[in-house]
């Protein structure tokens, strides 16, 4: 019984640094937006951005796996470990910063670069990951 305890408790604690990732990430990407496009005025319409635009799409598949993650934590009995760990193996896939190449990996990196908060979640995130 206790394994299933701890895997929960471990993706609670996954979810909850993941949120903040993605939190710096879009902060982030607002920054960069508004440079371009000028201000968004109000939270909807960013929320709008985030839902309908594709300068936002790439955070897409992260907030997928979050959806995810919060479903099987909420789970009483983490039967399925497979799952689980699936799970947590294509988020440590997905947070793999790559210079070259396009995507996700890409935009991370150049979030990474840019951002001590994106850079702090990042270190937190990976240290649940190991």
């Amino acid at each position: 019984m206790a394994g299933h305890d701890h895997m929960g408790a471990h993706l609670s604690n996954l979810s909850r640094s993941l949120l903040r990732l993605h939190k710096a990430l879009l902060d982030s990407e607002r920054v960069s937006y508004e440079r371009v496009h000028g201000r968004i005025e109000t939270n909807g319409a960013f929320f709008q951005l985030v839902l309908g635009d594709a300068w936002f799409a790439w955070l897409r598949p992260l907030s997928q796996l979050m959806a995810k993650i919060d479903e099987l934590s909420e789970e009483k009995d983490i039967g399925d470990r497979a799952e689980a760990t699936h799970i947590i193996d294509s988020v440590r896939t997905l947070l793999t910063p790559s210079e070259e190449g396009n995507g996700f990996g890409r935009n991370y990196y150049d979030a990474l670069q840019r951002e001590p908060d994106v850079v702090l979640a990042h270190a937190a995130v990976r240290a649940l990951l190991r």
